[in-house]
């Protein structure tokens, strides 16, 4: 009897080809980084960062892109990722920052607030490797004296984007896994604050209950009132 047909097709495991690609003299350290949170309602923008040493490559089990893993799968391999990392930090905007400067400075602050955590800890990384086609994590080259701004001059390595990196680049993949384990405990908590929500369960997307809820109860602090969010 033929083996039934498999109903889902599991995703290939990222591996370090891409990242091995870069080691050159003078490129060492390999910075993953990937965002979670932008298309969300409520909360934060988070920005994931795992520093890599590109002459000690080793692959993680089990790692993948974090919207692939169930959320207990995340939580195991939180520890596992900042472990295995050279380095390993997330940043965060607020959605009144979003409000404020738009999503995608929102997301530059979010990044450089990481970015500065890990050099602050004596890490610099040589090389970026960005999910996506738009390099949003390099501070522009003239940045407004309002913005909002964490310490130190931010990103200066070089940036390179792959659309579907957090697919196929283990350092990636593994910043994903950071970014959205800490922006879920972060949901968590203000669930607390505004249970009429559920931010438990939806982390700030929107889920129709969370938009009912809108409707019915108006905003909170945490909403991205800027946005069509009704």
């Amino acid at each position: 009897m033929a083996a039934p047909a498999r109903t889902k097709i599991e995703a290939a495991a990222p591996t370090l080809d891409v990242e091995r690609g870069f080691l050159t003299p003078g490129i060492t350290l390999l910075a993953g980084v990937d965002e979670v949170g932008r298309g969300a309602l409520a909360g934060p923008v988070s920005v994931g960062i795992a520093v890599i040493d590109l002459n000690h490559l080793r692959l993680l089990a089990d790692v993948r892109d974090s919207k692939l893993l169930k959320p207990d799968d995340r939580e195991r391999l939180e520890p596992l990722v900042r472990e295995w990392a050279v380095a390993s930090a997330v940043g965060h905007a607020s959605a009144g920052e979003i409000d404020r400067i738009g999503i995608m400075a929102a997301l530059r602050l979010a990044g450089n607030r990481a970015w500065h955590e890990i050099v602050s800890g004596g890490v610099v990384p040589d090389i970026v490797l960005l999910d996506g086609n738009h390099n949003w994590l390099s501070p522009e080259a003239q940045p407004s004296l309002f913005d909002d701004a964490p310490s130190g001059p931010g990103c200066l390595a070089p940036v390179h984007t792959l659309i579907k990196a957090d697919m196929s680049c283990l350092s990636v993949a593994a910043a994903s896994v950071l970014a959205k384990v800490a922006r879920d405990r972060r949901m968590v908590e203000l669930h607390a604050e505004y249970p009429t929500y559920g931010w438990n369960e939806n982390k700030g997307y929107a889920t129709p209950a969370h938009r009912e809820a809108l409707r019915a109860a108006g905003a909170t602090p945490q909403h991205r009132t800027s946005w069509n969010i009704l």
